[in-house]
């Protein structure tokens, strides 16, 4: 396995550890960080979560720079992302801090997608991420970081940001998910 799909799965393992953290009520007190009261699990969970993350981005990277993009990472990666997102949104519908009509969509899409993903490779195609597949996944990651923390950077201002960016996400993924759709429709036509 190369270095980027390593860096891929490396996303994977740490899901649980970032539910660990979001869903188990630890006491360890809370942090005031500009304004907002923010729980202690809730931030190292919301840490973990942008860290694992950000390797979308780093396996991506390496991925392109050094030639060592396959099939497994065009698969895994996406794969990856979703699972990441829908553990997130999950445990946020879970805790009250995210709406679930919101989450039914994102997950809705997500799984749609996926079953294309593989309908396209049962006819011997891989579907890569499109760019607004990955400006979806971009909106996703901010929205969810936002609400885990509890919209800090905004809290000053009295912006609901973090419900601004619910809203960006959905749009994107509704978007993005027609995109690849209408794109791949062939797939769909050769299958039936």
């Amino acid at each position: 396995m190369n270095i980027p799909n390593q860096i891929t799965v490396s996303r994977i393992l740490l899901i649980p550890v970032f539910m660990i953290f979001l869903l188990v009520p630890f006491q360890w007190g809370e942090l005031t960080l500009l304004g907002a009261e923010i729980p202690v699990h809730h931030f190292i969970a919301a840490i973990i979560f942008i860290v694992a993350a950000s390797t979308d981005w780093l396996d991506g990277y390496y991925a392109r720079k050094y030639k060592l993009v396959t099939n497994m990472g065009k698969f895994l990666d996406p794969l990856a992302d979703k699972l990441l997102i829908s553990a997130a949104f999950v445990g946020l519908v879970g805790l009250d801090m995210f709406p679930a009509w919101a989450a039914i969509i994102i997950l809705s899409r997500e799984f749609a997608v996926t079953g294309l993903r593989l309908v396209a490779s049962g006819e011997g195609e891989v579907i890569a991420a499109s760019i607004w597949g990955k400006w979806k996944t971009i909106s996703q990651i901010f929205a969810a970081a936002a609400v885990m923390l509890y919209n800090i950077v905004f809290e000053l201002v009295s912006i609901p940001f973090d419900t601004i960016l619910v809203y960006v996400a959905v749009i994107l993924t509704v978007f993005s998910g027609v995109d690849y759709f209408v794109k791949n429709k062939h797939v769909l036509n050769k299958s039936l």
